[in-house]
């Protein structure tokens, strides 16, 4: 019987928590192990831990935070030699040294995966004042090092080719066996809806002005949801946030008729990967994004869903929804099977195969 092959995962969150974490590897996880692969997480902020580390204050709980994190990746550098490769999502460490994948990278094949353009200065609310830890020069240091790289966009690829040949496309991916097509709803309202965080409801916020028109246009047919932020609240749109568990999500995500992903035009969201339209998507539901890297090669507009750039453009597209129920149905059978084809797991998992199968048996 052939020896299971080990893989350290290095990774700031615990299973389940980090939406990168989920949807660019975790739900690869149970595929490879059928193929004779073993995981060991390896992670650093604990359930407790949350609010200290993205809250406001507590400088002394943060640095107790990092010398336990400190402790944790050392001791992984001296068991290395137990695993056959590591998988590094995003970064392994939460400020500037990329010290600790440079020295593994050494020991044992280093896969490197990261799905923003996290190169761009960007810092929590919570954590400002500790912005001179960061260094964003970093992600170009862990691509050097690595053996092989996981872009999740050609954006990302052509940052990441600049210091590392060995560069794969790797798009993220929803588990569509979990985010399965629902039956349609005969409801007398329609809903219209985002699901996000705390650091992107601003994003959510560029759309107010046509949700206020649209409001106004159609008045008792409609009504608006906004998952994943349950502080948020706005009166004049009959808002107020519901919080995302992974128990709920597909509960609460099914409630939407009409599912938003606006973006503002700048470097950073050039390399977000489309992820809030996917999710959308493979639900069956009619999905408006904006114009934004990746989401132009995701929606063929008119097609499989609608790219909306000005207000008036919202405006429109959610108009022709709300008021074409065939067109809601249609739109959203092209967006399902646009993620079965080219955004599912079962589309991109032998990837995943061939990348490990490669890395552990040292053909990269």
């Amino acid at each position: 019987m052939a020896r299971k092959k080990k893989v350290l995962l290095w990774v700031l969150h615990r299973p389940d928590r980090s939406p990168s974490q989920r949807f660019r590897f975790e739900q690869y996880l149970d595929f490879l192990r059928s193929h004779g692969y073993t995981f060991h997480y390896r992670f650093l902020i604990r359930t407790k831990d949350d609010a200290v580390f993205y809250g406001n204050g507590n400088y002394l709980g943060k640095v107790l935070i990092l010398l336990r994190s400190l402790w944790i990746r050392i001791w992984d550098l001296i068991r290395a030699r137990n695993y056959d490769m590591v998988l590094v999502q995003r970064e392994s460490f939460m400020i500037g040294s990329a010290y600790f994948e440079k020295v593994l990278a050494k020991k044992i094949p280093l896969l490197y995966d990261f799905d923003d353009a996290i190169w761009i200065p960007a810092v929590s609310e919570g954590n400002r004042k500790l912005s001179f830890l960061k260094n964003f020069d970093k992600p170009r240091e862990i691509i050097k090092a690595a053996q092989l790289i996981f872009a999740g966009n050609s954006y990302l690829a052509n940052y990441a080719r600049q210091y590392n040949s060995n560069v794969w496309i790797v798009p993220t991916t929803v588990d569509t066996d979990r985010f399965s097509k629902n039956e349609s709803r005969n409801k007398e309202k329609l809903c219209i809806g985002w699901t996000g965080t705390f650091s992107t409801l601003a994003h959510f916020e560029t759309v107010l002005d046509a949700l206020y028109i649209i409001q106004e246009k159609y008045r008792e047919r409609v009504y608006f949801k906004l998952i994943g932020v349950p502080s948020y609240r706005n009166d004049r749109l009959g808002i107020q946030g519901v919080a995302w568990t992974s128990e709920t999500e597909i509960e609460e995500l099914s409630a939407l008729d009409i599912g938003l992903m606006p973006l503002p035009t700048d470097a950073w969201t050039e390399g977000k990967c489309g992820l809030k339209g996917l999710t959308y998507m493979s639900l069956g539901m009619a999905t408006i994004m904006s114009p934004v890297g990746v989401n132009k090669e995701i929606i063929r507009d008119g097609e499989n869903g609608y790219l909306a750039a000005s207000q008036e453009e919202w405006v429109e597209k959610m108009s022709l929804l709300i008021e074409d129920e065939r067109l809601r149905f249609e739109l959203g059978q092209e967006a399902r099977k646009t993620v079965l084809e080219k955004y599912s797991v079962i589309s991109q998992r032998n990837q995943y195969l061939s990348a490990f199968n490669q890395l552990t048996d040292g053909e990269i």
